[in-house]
C-alpha cells in the first residue's frame, strides 16, 4: 500500500507470480521525500546508540569483575547482554538503512529471492523483542531476589543467568522465524531502506502481526507489575524495622535502573505495538507516516537503554552529589520526612503481629538512632 507521500516507479502491469512476494506490496524503485528519511539523520542516530552501547558494555565488564555479590552479577549479565542486544540491533539494521541512503540501491536487482529482506526483517523482529523479554525477565529476577531471597540464593548462579539469556535470545529467534515457516511475511517497507512483517489484515499477515504486539505488550505488562511489587516490597523493608540491619543499597541502585529500563522501553514501544495491533484488527489502511515515526520512537530505546546504566550508578551520584550521606547504603536515608512517614505507615501495617518484647526493641532502637539522628531526636524528646 503506498502513501501519498511515496511512490513506486516500477511497471504496474508485473503480476504477482512474477514478483516476489516481498516485493508484492511495494515494489522498488522510490522516489520519496529526503527530509523525512535523511542518511545524516541515520548515521548519526546509529553512531551515537552504537558509542553509547559500547561504552556501557566496557563499564559493565569492569563492574562485573569487581563485584562479588551473586545477586548483583547475575543482574549485571542480564543487564550486560540488554546492552549487547541493542548494540547488534544498530550495527546490523543501521549499516543497511545507512547503506541504502548513501548508495540508494535497487533492492529487487540486489535481492531477487528476498533473503536480504527476510533477513533484515527478522532481524528487526528479533532485536524488537529481545530488550522488552529480557526487561521482563530482569523483572522476574529482580521480583524474586527482593521477595524470595533465600530460595535465589541456593538456585540463581551466573551459569543460570546465562542459560536464561540464551532462552529469551532463542525464544525471540524462534518468533522471528514464523514467516519463513508460513506464518506471515516480511515485506519491503516505504522509503525502501528497511524490511519488516506485514501489516494487513490477511489471516496470517494478521496472526504474525498480533503474536508480535500481544508478546511486546505482556511483556511491559508483566515487567510493570513485577518492578511494582518490588518496589513496594523494598520501601517496606528499608523503612521497617530493620531497616538498619539489611543493606539494601545495592538492591535500590538495581531497581531504580530496571524501573528506568522500564519506563523507557514502554514509552518507545507501546505506540508502534499499539499501532501495528489497532491496525490489523481494524482493517483500516497502513498509514506510512505513523508507522515510520513510532518506528524512530521504538529504535530510541536502544540509544537510551545503555544510559540507564551509565548514569544511575552509584559512583556517578557520588559526584553529582557528594554532600550526601552515602555511608548509610539506603535511598531512604536521602529524604528524612519520607523516610519517617513510610516507616510509619510500616508500622501500622506490622503493628499488630509485634509483641511486647518486639514492640520494646522497637523503641530501644528508636532511641538509640535519636541519639545520632537529629531530625528523629526531637521527635523522640
Amino acid at each position: 500500500m503506498v502513501s501519498p507521500l511515496f511512490s513506486s516507479s516500477s511497471d504496474t502491469t508485473a503480476t504477482n507470480e512474477t514478483v516476489p512476494l516481498c516485493f508484492s506490496i511495494n515494489s522498488p524503485p522510490f522516489r520519496y521525500n529526503h527530509t523525512i528519511a535523511s542518511a545524516s539523520f541515520s548515521a548519526v542516530f546509529s553512531g551515537l546508540g552504537l558509542s553509547s552501547n559500547l561504552f556501557a558494555l566496557v563499564v559493565l565488564a569492569k563492574t562485573f569483575h569487581r563485584t562479588k555479590s551473586r545477586s548483583r552479577s547475575s543482574f549485571l549479565l542480564f543487564l550486560g547482554g540488554l546492552v549487547f542486544t541493542d548494540f547488534m540491533g544498530l550495527l546490523v539494521t543501521g549499516s543497511i538503512v545507512v547503506s541504502f541512503h548513501v548508495t540508494q540501491f535497487n533492492w529487487r536487482q540486489l535481492d531477487p529471492h528476498c533473503h536480504f529482506c527476510n533477513f533484515m526483517g527478522m532481524s528487526m523482529v528479533f532485536y524488537g523483542l529481545c530488550p522488552l523479554l529480557l526487561g521482563a525477565t530482569m523483572a522476574v529476577e529482580r521480583f524474586v531476589g527482593i521477595n524470595r531471597p533465600f530460595s535465589r540464593s541456593m538456585n540463581m548462579s551466573n551459569s543460570r543467568a546465562c542459560s536464561t539469556l540464551a532462552m529469551v535470545w532463542v525464544t525471540a529467534g524462534c518468533i522471528s522465524l514464523l514467516p519463513l515457516a508460513g506464518l506471515g511475511s516480511y515485506h519491503l517497507q516505504m522509503p525502501g531502506s528497511w524490511c519488516f512483517l506485514s501489516i494487513s489484515s490477511e489471516p496470517l499477515d494478521m496472526t504474525f502481526s498480533l503474536i508480535f504486539s500481544l508478546v511486546g505488550l505482556l511483556s511491559l505488562a508483566v515487567s510493570f507489575v513485577l518492578n511494582t511489587v518490588s518496589v513496594i516490597t523494598l520501601l517496606r523493608v528499608c523503612c521497617g524495622q530493620d531497616g538498619r540491619q539489611r543493606r539494601r543499597d545495592y538492591e535500590v541502585e538495581m531497581m531504580v535502573q530496571l524501573i528506568l529500563i522500564m519506563v523507557i522501553a514502554s514509552i518507545c514501544w507501546c505506540p508502534l505495538l499499539v499501532f501495528i495491533a489497532q491496525t490489523v484488527m481494524s482493517g483500516s489502511r497502513l498509514e506510512v507516516r505513523y508507522l515510520l515515526l513510532w518506528l524512530r520512537f521504538a529504535t530510541g530505546n536502544q540509544v537510551l537503554d545503555p544510559w540507564v546504566y551509565i548514569l544511575f550508578r552509584r559512583s556517578i551520584l557520588k559526584r553529582i552529589y557528594p554532600r550526601m550521606d552515602w555511608s548509610r547504603g539506603s535511598i531512604v536515608s536521602l529524604y528524612p520526612s519520607f523516610s519517617t512517614s513510610l516507616r510509619k505507615l510500616t508500622r501500622g501495617s506490622l503493628g499488630g503481629t509485634l509483641g511486647p518484647s518486639e514492640c520494646g526493641r522497637e523503641s530501644l532502637d528508636r532511641f538509640r538512632q535519636g541519639a545520632t539522628s537529629p531530625v528523629e531526636s526531637t521527635s523522640v524528646s
